[in-house]
């Protein structure tokens, strides 16, 4: 899960990429890079920490040109190591090349040994390198970019959506089944890319659709060239991006996320009713879930946890320990709400569990009475290979675990997932075209010594076939 953005723009791009990238830090936290390309330079910055800490205004000053991209980091494949901050930048032929990347290859290992055997040799620990070797090999060999995509979509298994700087021209592509999102927008003199909506609204850009699963469009002066590259029977969005990942205000492949989150908060009430005094969401992925369960219920919605906005997400953290040590940072109750009362606390989802039982003991030490536990999720049982950081089955609390089990390791006086019938519902989109692999143990692409319900991808000949023009 990382946050990507693309602009062409002739009045300058550097300071929007800035804007869009800080609409999208809630997907990355680690680090943060730019590239531009003006009159034959290739001008970059990058590094680790939040976009603020990596840039300021004379940094961004001297990023010049009219197009760019950018990237904010959480890390699933490759260390958080300075070297894996992205943009990764090259140069070949005469040409620069930038690209930026999310999602998590399941064959990068063999693209590896496949590329060291060619010669390259990788410098980073991240997947997004694998990608880059891919394009710039077949680039020097046949001096089209987009042949070179298109053979990169070939090798590539797993997810990704991808934007890519060549000189003054962007590139971008997304995996054939869409596991990750990005949709394209019309600024004031151009067009850009992006990881969600959101960073659209943060440009005043007009939202146009979102990049098709398994397409490939093309950006530069002239406006964007569109072309399907692969087809497939079913896609396999990332049912997390609704429950957890993206902002509530974000457009998801043609869903508004606080509806669905709204709509699975009801469904929580319908599924689980608790007579309580209030509802109080664990912020921030939690409140629209607590608005939905409120209105159902007609229990009061009250914030029992106020959040420090200064501190980032817990989950994303590296390690468990800095996890469990945010939370006090993070969050404080408050007792005027809470105390003596019988509290609903809703959340997005339980991973570790460590989280949620620190957050209910919390809750607990300033007076409240009771307090139940409900979950915007069904339990996480299994891995995510495909660009989420989640534990190993062993480390996660629901696996193996009946739901009473769980409810007594994080100290709730109740618990309730809700069901994947409703969480399905909830989205308005057809099961089988989701990725349910950490709810299933079930993945749309083939995983060693895991189960697999692989999709049908046919590659598409053929040249552009559309163009937008605004």
């Amino acid at each position: 899960m990382c946050g990507i953005v693309g602009i062409v723009d002739t009045g300058g791009v550097s300071f929007p990429l800035y804007y869009a990238l800080y609409a999208l830090q809630h997907r990355g936290q680690e680090s943060a890079g730019i590239s531009t390309f003006d009159a034959g330079t290739l001008y970059k910055h990058k590094a680790q920490g939040l976009l603020s800490e990596v840039f300021d205004r004379d940094i961004l000053e001297q990023l010049p040109g009219s197009v760019g991209i950018g990237h904010v980091r959480y890390p699933t494949t490759g260390e958080n190591r300075p070297e894996n901050t992205q943009p990764l930048n090259f140069s070949l032929k005469g040409h620069h090349f930038s690209i930026v990347h999310n999602g998590n290859l399941v064959n990068n290992n063999e693209l590896v040994s496949e590329y060291e055997e060619h010669g390259h040799i990788f410098a980073t620990t991240t997947d997004s390198e694998v990608i880059a070797a891919i394009i710039a090999r077949e680039l020097t060999l046949s001096g089209s970019m987009e042949d070179a995509i298109v053979l990169c979509m070939r090798k590539l298994e797993g997810s990704y959506s991808v934007v890519t700087l060549l000189d003054d021209t962007i590139f971008a592509f997304r995996d054939p089944l869409g596991i990750k999102p990005l949709c394209i927008g019309k600024t004031d003199h151009g067009y850009m890319v992006a990881s969600e909506s959101v960073a659209l609204d943060a440009l005043g850009a007009i939202f146009i659709r979102d990049l098709r699963p398994g397409e490939m469009i093309k950006i530069d002066k002239s406006g964007i060239s569109c072309r399907q590259i692969t087809k497939s029977d079913h896609t396999a969005f990332c049912l997390f991006e609704y429950i957890y990942f993206a902002r509530s205000d974000s457009v998801i492949d043609g869903v508004l996320v606080y509806d669905v989150r709204r709509k699975i908060g009801e469904m929580l009430h319908q599924e689980a009713p608790v007579g309580a005094d209030i509802i109080s969401p664990v912020p921030d992925s939690g409140t629209s879930l607590a608005v939905g369960y409120s209105e159902a219920s007609g229990i009061p919605f009250k914030e029992g946890l106020i959040k420090n906005r200064y501190i980032g997400r817990t989950f994303i953290m590296p390690t468990q320990k800095l996890r469990e040590n945010a939370v006090r940072m993070k969050l404080n109750p408050v007792r005027g709400h809470i105390k003596g009362k019988s509290v609903v606390l809703v959340d997005d989802s339980i991973v570790r569990g460590t989280t949620s039982r620190r957050i209910i003991e919390l809750v607990r030490e300033f007076g409240a009475r009771e307090v139940h536990f409900r979950v915007g999720s069904p339990p996480v049982t299994a891995p995510c290979y495909l660009g989420v950081d989640l534990p190993t089955r062993k480390e996660l609390i629901a696996h193996n675990r009946a739901t009473d089990d769980v409810c007594s390791c994080i100290s709730a006086d109740s618990l309730h997932h809700v069901s994947f019938e409703a969480l399905i519902e909830a989205t308005g989109i057809d099961a089988a075209d989701f990725c349910t692999g950490c709810l299933t143990g079930c993945y749309p692409v083939k995983i060693p010594n895991e189960c697999s319900a692989c999709r049908h991808v046919d590659f598409i000949h053929g040249s552009y076939q559309t163009r937008l023009d605004f």
